[in-house]
């Protein structure tokens, strides 16, 4: 580990074992580590007989872009989010699309440093209306996620966490309380697909969903990426769209992306838009009322329609609104009916751009 430096702090969330060790109780995979070593996420480590982030303050790039690319189609539409990521992550997906971020073991992947504070300031300078804790998973940064929440608030600004949920519950607790939006990668419905594919569990992913939706005022989205024959049978989407309405509701937009070769994966050919059509259609038959499809260019699948009547509310080409028909108060223009989410009275005009940004020019 070497010694603590100015991006190690102290962790909570861990307890001494009885052989020595200590044993990280941050996620369920509780790594159990002896002096000096790291965790399976690598940014969380035994340092002195207790667990501490090695990450703190530390980034592997910022970047503003559209709120749909997280994605989030109900929350604050057209509205750009400074998004940014650390290094590691606490699942081992075989798939991972940014695998270069989340499985990286080298720290010259965090190129930029910016403090909570900083960070908020430039997320409100450039007129961000949220920012977003993404690229890997936010779960594994706790304590720096947290204090940017916190000085983001300070200034208005929202945040947005964009995770796999797979975190135990009383850190959990903390970290949705400084939440205001989630995106959570629901990779399958299957526990033979999580252990086999990502080295993780289904359950766990599972009570953090109904956490959030039943617990908080979080505004949720799931995401679900398709990988031909391994999460995409129709049987299994139908458990999960059923699942999702019983447990969850059924104004819990559900985004289906179409998988492309990558990391480990590179076998397996991408997903056909025909089978993220077809998901979307068995979990609108289900009663999920707003499904996406992501990944692929389909105005249709990415656009939003009234559950009620069919008409069309916002329109995207890909991240680009090109329709607006909502009123004032959210509802459907032609019908009254209300739309689920968290909506301004006009949209945002961000469009498609994504612009990259070195804090470091908004130091004092």
């Amino acid at each position: 580990m070497g010694k603590p430096d100015q991006f190690t702090v102290s962790t909570k969330y861990w307890h001494k074992l009885d052989d020595g060790r200590v044993q990280c109780d941050l996620c369920p995979r509780f790594c159990k580590l002896h002096a000096g070593q790291r965790g399976l996420c690598f940014v969380r480590g035994n340092t002195g007989d207790e667990i501490v982030l090695t990450t703190y303050g530390r980034s592997s790039g910022y970047c503003i872009d559209p709120i749909e690319k997280k994605p989030l189609n109900h929350f604050l539409p057209g509205t750009p989010v400074l998004s940014f990521g650390t290094a590691g992550c606490n699942l081992a997906c075989k798939f991972c699309q940014n695998w270069d971020i989340s499985k990286s073991r080298e720290i010259h992947t965090l190129t930029d440093a910016a403090s909570p504070e900083l960070i908020a300031s430039a997320a409100k300078k450039l007129d961000c209306r949220s920012v977003a804790y993404t690229y890997n998973d936010p779960v594994i940064f706790h304590e720096y996620a947290i204090d940017v929440a916190r000085a983001c608030h300070e200034k208005g600004i929202k945040s947005v966490a964009v995770t796999a949920g797979y975190v135990c519950p009383e850190p959990r607790a903390e970290f949705f309380r400084y939440m205001d939006a989630a995106n959570v990668d629901l990779k399958a419905f299957t526990d033979d697909f999580y252990h086999k594919i990502t080295g993780s569990h289904l359950a766990p992913v599972l009570e953090t969903l109904e956490y959030i939706k039943h617990e908080t005022d979080v505004w949720l989205e799931l995401t679900t990426l398709l990988i031909p024959g391994k999460n995409d049978s129709e049987q299994e989407l139908d458990k999960m769209t059923a699942w999702v309405v019983e447990k969850l509701g059924p104004d819990v937009p559900m985004h289906f992306s179409a998988f492309h070769p990558d990391w480990k994966m590179q076998d397996i050919p991408p997903t056909p838009i025909a089978t993220l059509i077809r998901a979307c259609e068995i979990a609108m038959n289900n009663g999920v009322r707003y499904a996406y499809t992501g990944n692929v260019h389909n105005k249709a699948g990415d656009s939003t329609w009234c559950h009620q009547c069919g008409e069309l509310l916002i329109g995207r080409d890909w991240y680009v609104l090109s329709d607006w028909k909502l009123t004032a108060d959210g509802k459907c223009a032609a019908c009254g009916t209300p739309c689920a989410g968290v909506f301004d009275a006009r949209p945002g005009n961000w469009g498609a751009q994504r612009q990259p940004v070195r804090l470091s020019d908004f130091a004092a």
